[in-house]
């Protein structure tokens, strides 16, 4: 798998602020539930024991790609923590994203690279990986809200609340921001993946954990 997406890099630099998040690209997000209640599961011998509710999160995020044809996404790698989630997602070229002209660029949509389903686990990394807490925070708003990485994480998390809404868990809450980070290249991507499987083996030290 670590060989996958290598195509994908391109070393180019970009403000954020001109990223667009609809973009072909792999996307490494951290969703946390509001005030990091354990609603999810707990962890029992480095692994994850998943709760009704974390059986709900882990079932519709496997269903994002079929809800969602047209935007050619696939779930590399994601994890469901007992008070937060993990994943890197990719955005394949689509219809959406693909409009370049013949230098590869786009000027309204900026379209460069920055930069599961496993169920899996981490939370330290080595002192060169990337920390989720260092990432970057975002608001459910940037760009348009459709057919972009912010639509894909709002109806996810609206999927969920919906049903713990309807089955008597009136008290779940999602916390109203979310923490993205564009793959840059190889290297950050095989850390990430890795930190992401590690995840339940070091929850004890995990900055997730309170």
């Amino acid at each position: 798998m670590s060989n996958r997406y290598k195509g994908i890099y391109r070393g180019q630099t970009f403000r954020l602020q001109n990223w667009d998040y609809g973009s072909e690209g792999l996307y490494f997000i951290t969703i946390c539930t509001q005030n990091r209640e354990h609603f999810f599961g707990e962890i029992q011998d480095g692994k994850i024991i998943l709760s009704e509710i974390g059986k709900i999160v882990q079932s519709e995020w496997l269903k994002t790609p079929s809800i969602r044809p047209d935007m050619n996404l696939e779930l590399v790698e994601f994890v469901v923590m007992p008070n937060h989630f993990h994943a890197i997602i990719y955005i394949g070229a689509n219809e959406f994203n693909n409009r370049m002209d013949g230098n590869n660029t786009n000027e309204n949509c900026r379209v460069a690279m920055h930069c599961d389903p496993t169920i899996s686990s981490s939370n330290t990394i080595s002192s060169n990986a990337i920390n989720p807490m260092n990432t970057k925070t975002t608001k459910n708003k940037f760009g348009p809200q459709s057919k972009n990485l912010a639509s894909i994480i709002r109806g996810f998390k609206s999927a969920v609340t919906t049903w713990c809404r309807k089955n008597n868990y009136p008290n779940f809450k999602w916390q109203s921001l979310f923490h993205d980070h564009i793959i840059r290249n190889q290297n950050s991507f095989e850390r990430i993946q890795q930190y992401i499987i590690d995840n339940p083996k070091k929850w004890k030290d995990d900055t997730f954990n309170k």
